[in-house]
């Protein structure tokens, strides 16, 4: 058991939304309760509308939870002691495109109330991590999506946060791009901090995460390390290579598989268990040789997509995922939504 505090903590978080004309109740978190401690990479996982930036949007404070509590370093979310702890990049950043990029983080600096000697350095310093350097004095409206990208992450570690959220944080960005988030979120971890990440890019969060969540229709439904998460899908595929079947025989054992790594002749398939037995009974049967037999470990997409297929049939709480900036400009905040400043 970790001893240390946790550094995010939320507790039965729930949210609601009214939308429409009929002020419709759309429920998009679920009594969500997880914790994250002190240098762990966290992933947050789920499909689209699963509640993801509406929990990151009550971490922040940028809105407030029907029921339950979010605590950043065992302070509500909204304290300014916690803030001034916190760096973050949102899902769809958008920053004032008539500033360079070293005007922007400058600008962003001098917000934290960091003096000119130590903002210069860090601004150099950042723009250098994320491969920015020659754009520093462009304007960004002349970014590309995955400069704007990186330009927000630079944002976010400008405080040198002892906590980094990050919301899709490989989103626009090229093979080499997220190789250089991905060194960035290491270094992070190797320096003590915290880094609470979504990501639709399961090779990334296979990669980078010490613990994953998994949530689907606004509830909570795998949380662990990814080798004990991984460990309950051992077993469960096994790969075939096989020959000597005929085109017709071999687009009948096709149908049984899972997927096709090696089409042909000489052939590559991958069944899952409770279909193994016919498929090795039907290549036998049809004259065909079999080479080898390898049961495959479980990956990250398994999970995500055995999860995502399990909660097709529940009654869905909520339609498209709303946000603050999506309600009806003439609605009025209702009390369980929103709070006096």
């Amino acid at each position: 058991m970790n001893a240390q505090p946790p550094i995010i903590e939320l507790q039965h978080l729930s949210k609601e939304f009214r939308v429409g004309f009929f002020r419709k109740r759309v429920r998009a978190v679920r009594d969500l309760s997880l914790t994250v401690h002190q240098g762990e990479i966290f992933g947050f996982l789920g499909p689209n509308g699963a509640g993801k930036t509406t929990t990151i949007k009550m971490l922040m404070g940028l809105i407030y939870p029907s029921q339950g509590q979010a605590k950043l370093f065992g302070l509500p979310s909204d304290d300014l002691r916690a803030k001034a702890r916190l760096g973050f990049l949102p899902e769809h950043p958008y920053f004032y495109d008539y500033l360079t990029g070293l005007e922007f983080l400058n600008f962003y600096a001098r917000l934290f109330g960091l003096s000119s000697s130590i903002r210069s350095v860090r601004v150099e310093r950042l723009l250098e991590q994320v491969g920015l350097s020659h754009a520093r004095k462009l304007p960004l409206r002349k970014y590309s999506k995955g400069m704007i990208q990186r330009v927000g992450i630079a944002q976010a570690l400008i405080n040198d946060p002892d906590l980094v959220i990050l919301d899709e944080p490989m989103s626009g960005l090229d093979p080499i791009g997220r190789k250089d988030v991905r060194d960035i979120i290491f270094r992070l971890r190797d320096s003590g901090k915290t880094v609470f990440f979504s990501s639709h890019i399961l090779q990334d969060v296979e990669m980078l995460c010490d613990r994953v969540a998994i949530v689907t229709k606004g509830q909570l439904r795998k949380l662990g390390t990814l080798h004990d998460l991984l460990a309950e899908l051992s077993g469960l595929k096994t790969e075939i290579t096989f020959s000597g079947l005929s085109p017709l025989d071999l687009e009948q054992l096709q149908r049984l598989a899972e997927r096709i790594v090696v089409p042909g002749p000489r052939a590559t398939l991958v069944f899952p268990n409770e279909r193994l037995d016919e498929a090795v009974r039907l290549i036998l049967q049809k004259g065909g040789k079999l080479e080898s037999m390898i049961p495959l470990k479980g990956t990250l997409e398994d999970l995500f997509v055995q999860q995502v297929h399990a909660t097709q049939d529940e009654p869905s709480p909520l339609q498209d995922e709303p946000s603050a900036s999506t309600l009806p400009e003439n609605t009025q905040p209702s009390q369980e939504t929103t709070r006096d400043a």
